[in-house]
């Protein structure tokens, strides 16, 4: 395996959940906004913010209710619409609303709600640019004709279909599937090319055969049967026309079917033989969904098995990268396997991680199996190998119906040894996502511990009784801050200092100079004498006699005036 040829700037993960809190509002033109902080994944480092107005969320509202998911809207308000409370009200019922949407796998998948999220990165018509280079193939091999595209068909955005047919053969269906890479694609174009040559050798009773299959620098097409029945998803949830809204469909099936126990047995079986089948060959499936089984003569039937070879995100992968013991191919598989079996067994996908309480009514056996798989536990401590899923007893004793199709899949030495890296390369990047997510959860719920209202009182009783016990020592020993330091002893000497001969002995330090004969003190200064009283007596005596009278009169000369 080697290096991608080109640099390219990375593809986004359509399949990192997305997380959206409103932090704020605004008014703008007597209107409000709505501010969105929106983030992608674990990291704050891709988090954005936009702004969207009440009716925007009208619009993605009404646009979402053909899913027949119930949705909270805050209801409309014609007066006082723009009073603080009011607003206040309405950010929280907003914030309740793109909570319960992207919870829902579906509905956080799905195109328009990408969209209204992050218009930036999901601007761009993948139906018509998937057109484009389907019309590039066509030119190159004029054998084939265009029918129509298949919109309503699949939950990837970028993942087109279309009905084709022969020109030799104008009755004749095919379909036509183009995609593009994914953000795990890890081979060089030249191996792109050999794998892809590879796929239509592939010949296995539980495999859908791939008649023509080719890969460019942008992606890659597929042709295969048409499937007029549909897929197991279509089965369960008794969906027959492929022009029905996809999210219709799927999203909340009014009256699902729940499998019986003797398809459970058969159908399961059939998968684990051929997931362990390619897991043998040194491949995976990591892609197994409802959506990617077919039915055909009580036969289960893979396909979009050249998925895991393009680097596409598994549908199931926001859920097992959480557990650090679901990390091989191997468990990958099993872990789908496990979501597969619950949606056939209570004819509804789980849409959550693990579960822990499966309805009481379900049998024994297949409670064994599911808990085995997508407890809690189990995810943490390991789950079982699909050899063990086979020797279950549930699956153990049936015999599995086949058209007589031998297994077959020779793959050259050169592509085993790139297969092999390839696995060893996914399994590593995963386990590196996986540690990046342990380390934001463990700081999460740190923060959480240590800001609830037990970890607060405990920490202020801690600090009182620091307190307390300082007062206590104070109080039993005053005098402690005022001990002398005690003096530090002098090193005794080694044994080699001992038994080396004194030389000489150094003299002893001079005498201090002489200090200078103090100062004599200044003689103290006496105090003024008080004046007597008899003088103060003269001095208001002659005041009091005091007579205007007998002073002279003066004569004034003036001069000031000029001389003529």
């Amino acid at each position: 395996m080697s290096v991608l040829d080109k640099e390219k700037p990375p593809v986004i993960d359509d399949t990192i959940p997305l997380t959206c809190v409103i932090t704020g509002t605004e008014t703008v033109q007597s209107h409000t906004e709505f501010i969105l902080r929106i983030q992608r994944g674990p990291l704050k480092e891709n988090t954005w913010e936009i702004r969207r107005r009440y009716n925007d969320f009208v619009v993605l509202h009404e646009t979402l209710k053909v899913a027949g998911v119930e949705l909270p809207l805050p209801p409309k308000r014609l007066l006082g619409n723009m009073e603080r409370e009011f607003i206040a009200e309405r950010q929280h019922g907003l914030e309740t609303l793109m909570t319960t949407i992207l919870k829902h796998p579906m509905l956080a998948a799905s195109d328009v709600v990408k969209k209204f999220l992050d218009t930036i990165n999901y601007n761009t018509n993948h139906t018509e640019l998937a057109l484009q280079f389907v019309s590039m193939f066509l030119r190159s091999d004029p054998s084939w004709e265009v029918v129509e595209p298949l919109r309503e068909m699949g939950w990837r955005i970028r993942k087109s279909f279309f009905l084709i047919k022969p020109k030799d053969q104008p009755k004749q269906r095919m379909l036509l599937s183009w995609v593009e890479y994914g953000p795990d694609r890890l081979l060089s174009s030249k191996d792109q090319a050999s794998v892809m040559k590879l796929l239509p050798n592939i010949q296995h009773p539980s495999i859908y055969p791939i008649a023509h299959a080719l890969a460019n620098e942008n992606g890659a097409l597929t042709i295969k049967g048409f499937h007029k029945d549909g897929s197991l998803r279509d089965y369960i949830c008794k969906t027959k026309t492929m022009k029905t809204p996809f999210l219709k469909k799927y999203a909340n099936p009014k009256s699902p079917i729940c499998l019986p126990i003797p398809e459970l047995r058969q159908y399961g079986r059939q998968i684990l033989e051929v997931l362990k089948f390619l897991n043998d060959k040194g491949l995976a499936f990591h892609h197994l969904h409802s959506g990617n089984v077919l039915i055909e003569k009580e036969v289960c039937k893979l396909t979009d098995i050249e998925n895991y070879l393009l680097g596409i995100p598994p549908f199931y992968k926001p859920f097992y990268s959480q557990f650090r013991k679901v990390h091989s191919s191997e468990s990958i598989d099993v872990y789908s396997f496990g979501q597969l079996l619950y949606e056939m067994v209570y004819g509804r996908p789980l849409n959550q991680a693990t579960i822990d309480f499966l309805p009481p009514q379900s049998p024994a056996e297949i409670r064994s199996v599911l808990e085995s798989i997508l407890s809690s536990e189990a995810c943490k401590n390991g789950l079982p190998t699909l050899e063990g899923l086979l020797s279950h007893p549930f699956f153990a004793d049936e015999t599995v119906t086949t058209v007589g199709i031998k297994p077959q899949l020779k793959i050259p030495s050169k592509l085993k040894e790139t297969f092999r890296q390839y696995k060893e390369a996914l399994e590593r990047k995963l386990k590196e996502e996986q540690k990046v997510i342990g380390q934001v959860r463990r700081l999460s719920k740190a923060k959480v511990h240590h800001n609830s209202e037990s970890e607060r009182r405990r920490r202020k009783l801690e600090a009182r009784k620091k307190s307390q016990k300082k007062l206590e020592l104070v109080e039993e020993n005053p005098d402690q801050s005022k001990a002398s330091t005690p003096t530090t002893p002098t090193p005794t000497a080694t044994s080699s200092e001992a038994t080396t001969p004194v030389t000489s002995i150094p003299p002893p330090p001079p005498p201090p100079p002489s200090m200078a004969p103090p100062i004599p003190p200044a003689p103290p200064v006496s105090p003024p004498p008080q004046a007597s009283g008899a003088g103060r007596g003269a001095l208001l005596g002659s005041i009091q006699g005091f007579k205007k009278g007998g002073l002279r009169k003066s004569v004034t000369v003036d001069k000031s005036g000029p001389r003529v």
